[in-house]
């Protein structure tokens, strides 16, 4: 990489998994390497786990944290979900050896807490050390103790910590359906409220102007929250005609994803039995493979990745994005636009930002299996609106891994 950009930094970045897990996964992974690709240098802090593919120079991290787990432990977890000293000790001994120019926040409550945001002001003060705090907001953590602004056993879309008390979460056990874990979020949250730990942020990167919007109902994030969507990553190496190797040349209309009810599957499964005469691809896994794999119109292809993945994306006519909880700015949506399929995706959330309406895709109403039944039949009926859907589908429209991490760096590190 040949551009130079200012200072070369050390950069920590902090993430609760240090293995593939998810979006935040995919973010941390490929902001590191894009970050190293100018010269920086980038090691990681979290839980240790056997599939733990990042790490540090001295190889400190906490003990893994598994909620499901049956152990002694687990009777631990309702002091350790709060505070931790067990992260400040393990974060201590990667500060005092790497000494970062940035710590770059991701997923932290509950496993690392948000202790850690004092260790390392603590760290940068003993020292007399500057360290500039980022964290980037791939949920609504800061301001909804569940992080998913959803009410666990209704399902309904809830704001209601976010306009008002934290035990609301508690009233509606939002964790788990769980009292005893939802009261402990609640009070982590209104703990870390009252103290106002989170002012210790210097700035916050909100992957949406939704994700913003909601952060800044807090006065102490408002000051401090920018947006940038996620960046998204194509393998430029795969050509064209070899996407198509291992696909069956038929026609469909692809969900890929998890299959669960906060991402609006009940309500797609509804739909496709209304819809016997077009063909669908699933990929993905969930608590609901079951009732996908009854439908005779579904093919499931269970978990894939890579190039699979970008073979089955690229061979479809387009992808349906039901979900019925608020999304942030979600890769999967991004990756389907970026490798020339359109989108049917619900209007809620972060989605509506990805897309241009009668461009490259279409919104419908969340939860609303009518809209979505006759946006599907009306686009699998219409080939010349899907051609053109097509055209206005590339990865131009999404800021590459090189083009993000420079802005990150002019924009929010400098």
């Amino acid at each position: 990489m040949s551009e130079n950009l200012e200072r070369k930094m050390k950069i920590l970045i902090i993430n609760k998994f240090l293995h593939p897990n998810g979006g935040s996964e995919t973010y941390i992974f490929g902001l590191g390497r894009g970050l190293e690709k100018f010269g920086n240098e980038v090691q990681y802090f979290g839980m240790e786990h056997p599939g733990r593919i990042v790490g540090n120079n001295v190889g400190s991290y906490t003990t893994n944290m598994d909620f499901k787990s049956t152990g002694v432990k687990r009777f631990t977890y309702p002091f350790r979900i709060i505070y931790s000293l067990e992260a400040r000790k393990k974060l201590r001994a990667v500060l005092n050896d790497f000494r970062p120019d940035i710590v770059h926040l991701n997923n932290f409550n509950f496993q690392l807490t948000p202790s850690i945001l004092y260790e390392i002001k603590s760290f940068a003060r003993k020292n007399r050390h500057e360290i500039k705090v980022v964290y980037t907001a791939h949920d609504s953590q800061l301001v909804c103790p569940n992080h998913l602004m959803q009410q666990y056993i209704s399902g309904e879309r809830c704001t209601s910590c976010i306009s008002g008390s934290a035990f609301n979460c508690l009233r509606y056990k939002c964790i788990h359906g769980s009292v005893i874990k939802s009261l402990l979020a609640s009070c982590e949250a209104i703990l870390y409220r009252f103290l106002k730990t989170y002012q210790l942020i210097d700035i916050i990167i909100c992957p949406s102007h939704f994700m913003k919007k909601k952060l800044d109902t807090n006065k102490i994030l408002r000051k401090k929250t920018v947006v940038l969507h996620n960046f998204v990553e194509v393998n430029n190496e795969i050509k064209v005609e070899e996407l198509f190797t291992d696909v069956d040349e038929s026609s469909y209309v692809l969900y890929f994803g998890r299959y669960a009810p906060e991402k609006g599957i009940d309500t797609l499964l509804n739909v496709i039995n209304m819809l016997p005469e077009i063909p669908f691809v699933f990929a993905g896994t969930g608590p609901m493979e079951h009732e996908v794999n009854e439908l005779l119109n579904v093919s499931n292809k269970g978990f894939l990745k890579d190039k699979e993945l970008a073979d089955i994306i690229r061979g479809a006519e387009f992808a349906i994005f039901p979900s019925e909880c608020y999304e942030n700015c979600p890769f999967a949506m991004m990756e389907a636009l970026s490798l020339g399929t359109p989108v049917i995706a619900a209007d809620i959330g972060g989605m509506p930002e990805l897309i241009r309406e009668g461009v490259n895709g279409e919104l419908f109403t969340s939860g609303d299996a009518r809209e979505l039944r006759e946006k599907i039949y009306l686009l699998w009926n219409d080939p010349e609106r899907r051609n053109a859907y097509q055209s206005a589908c590339n990865k131009s429209l999404f800021l590459s891994i090189d083009e993000y991490c420079r802005k990150v760096v002019r924009d929010v590190y400098q």
